[in-house]
């Protein structure tokens, strides 16, 4: 049966009660069988295990064979324009720091494939004892990109850059109303910053002149009706600091 990342997160906490099971990831190698108690594996191995879920519960998927791009699954694996799921996962006793997407690439993904926008992202918040290795889902929350970002104290959307480079997108914080700022209302307003970092990052400064236009005829072709979108600096005071 084929199910929206909507109807598989209803079933997740409706039907399996996920927020009130508990795991363990065990590792069996010759005679020697052991409960893992790192928390560092524990978020690739939540994504696997919804694999597993999907296909023990009839639902159709089809992985994205680029790991470095989303979606992390395809939902209906006959029309790979929508029904997009990101699957993340991080310690629910630390900020999110996951990579949602390398920008520069993204800049270009979403040009080709302006659908990739309205991906949605089931997002896993863990917690682990390390005494025991056992596992909860304290929190889980179905988003879309603009609901989990926002913008950083010198780039309009939440970025890791090291070493002079902007590399990855990253989440801010958006389970709390602490911080500077706050995450986007809207896709537009998201469009807005995003169309901004395009413009700051010097190795997209030179797409930045036609990127709107471009991103605004490929969603035209796609969708058949029109977006549009404000300038960064017509709309940032409304995220700034608190």
């Amino acid at each position: 049966m084929k199910l929206t990342a909507q109807e598989i997160y209803n079933k997740l906490i409706n039907e399996d009660q996920i927020l009130t099971l508990v795991g363990q990831i065990r590792f069996h190698l010759g005679d020697v069988d052991i409960i893992v108690k790192h928390k560092d594996v524990v978020g690739n191995i939540i994504q696997e295990w919804l694999e597993g879920w999907l296909l023990s519960r009839g639902i159709e998927f089809a992985p994205n064979p680029n790991t470095q791009m989303p979606p992390d699954v395809y939902l209906d694996p006959d029309d790979r324009t929508h029904n997009l799921l990101e699957v993340k996962a991080f310690n629910r006793e630390s900020s999110p720091a996951f990579d949602i997407a390398d920008f520069k690439a993204f800049v270009n993904e979403l040009i080709e494939k302006p659908y990739h926008l309205d991906t949605d992202f089931i997002i896993f918040g863990y917690k682990m004892d390390e005494t025991s290795g056992d596992i909860i889902i304290s929190d889980l929350w179905i988003k879309k990109i603009w609901e989990i970002t926002k913008p950083m104290d010198n780039w309009p959307i939440t970025v890791q850059y090291k070493n002079g480079i902007l590399q990855k997108m990253r989440p801010g914080n958006w389970y709390t109303t602490r911080g500077k700022y706050r995450v986007f209302d809207s896709k537009t307003d998201y469009l807005a910053a995003f169309e901004e970092t395009i413009y700051q990052n010097p190795e997209t400064r030179t797409q930045g002149a036609q990127w709107k236009n471009r991103f605004k005829r490929s969603y035209q072709n796609h969708y058949g009706e029109e977006i549009d979108f404000p300038r960064w600096d017509d709309i940032k005071v409304n995220y700034g600091r608190r």
